[in-house]
Parts: C-alpha cells; structure tokens; sequence
C-alpha cells in the first residue's frame, strides 16, 4: 500500500481538507498504514499536480481558508488499477523480535519490562478495535459490502492484537523458565 493510494481512499469516502484527512488518518486508516502529517499535506500537493484530485472552489473566497478536496475520475481510475494489482506479502519486520535475538546474544535486562510494555499496549490497542467494532459495526451494519469490507480490515486489526497479546503472554511465561508455559 502507498500513501496516495490511502489518501484516495479517504478522500473517496469523504472529500476532507488537510486537516480532517490527517485527524481521519488518526482515527481510522493510521492503525493501518501510519502517516506524518507532513507526508499527508505533501502528498496531497501531488497528487493535484498530477491530476488525480482538486481542491474545491470555497463558498467565499478568504485568504488562509482550508482547502477542501475531491478526487477526480483520474484519481478514482489510479485507485481502481492499484487496487486490481497484484501484490506479495512483505516479510515482517519487528525490532521487539530482533531486540529479543539479540539479547540471545549479548542478554538483556530491560527484556521483561518491554515484553510487558508491549503486552499492555497490544492488549489496549484490542480493547480500542474492539469499541470500534462494538460501535460502528453492530451486526445490521454488515449487510452492504462497502461496510463488510470495512469490517474485515478491522477484523484483520483485531485478530493482530490478539496473536501478539497471546504471543507475549506466552513468551513472559517462557522467560520464567522451563515447565511453566501452557502448552
């Protein structure tokens, strides 16, 4: 996935200013696909040179008011063709996984406690998807496929957080020593 191509999403959902883009990045695609706001606001000078969005005239034209954009047909054609390539899964890349084969190494004091830390922040980030699920996608939510979709990729973030909170619960009980894991 690319940046412009998550912008496209957002601004296909909703034409958005900067600002709510980067606040809606915040809240929903940045658990996804995380973004400065910088690199948002750069990207959207981009994609209006190259044709794919434009920002909408104002109602009353005022000097420093936001701009609001749309996506254009060309824009929409760009995220079609995106969304229709093939693409292969990247290899993971997690530094908690290489810090731990380096303390394999050269030991690690500090383990415990950021197996810990990441447990708790994987085990908040769950609770967090799962009020989202609870709120935005109650059961008769689920009928039409834009929603199914969207339902699916939080689903993808749930099941996520539960792999690493079951992982780190077991890899903490591992580091108590042999026989003291659960099978």
């Amino acid at each position: 996935m690319s940046l412009p191509h998550a912008i496209l999403t957002a601004l296909l959902e909703k034409p958005s200013s900067g600002l709510e883009l980067t606040r809606r990045f915040d809240r929903s695609i940045g658990y996804f696909w995380s973004s400065t706001h910088q690199q948002i606001y750069r990207e959207l000078g981009k994609l209006e040179q190259a044709g794919y969005i434009r920002a909408l005239p104002a109602p009353v034209p005022a000097r420093g008011q936001k701009k609001e954009y749309e996506v254009l047909p060309a824009g929409r054609e760009e995220l079609a063709g995106w969304v229709d390539t093939a693409e292969d899964p990247k290899p993971l890349r997690s530094a908690l996984l290489l810090r731990m084969r380096a303390a394999a190494v050269v030991g690690g004091r500090g383990l415990r406690a950021e197996l810990e830390r990441h447990l708790e922040l994987h085990r908040r980030q769950l609770a967090e998807y799962r009020e989202i699920e609870v709120r935005d996608f109650p059961p008769e939510r689920r009928a039409a496929e834009p929603d199914r979709l969207r339902h699916l990729v939080l689903r993808g973030g749930i099941d996520l957080e539960r792999f690493w909170v079951e992982w780190l619960t077991q890899a903490l009980r591992e580091l108590d020593g042999p026989g003291t894991a659960t099978p």
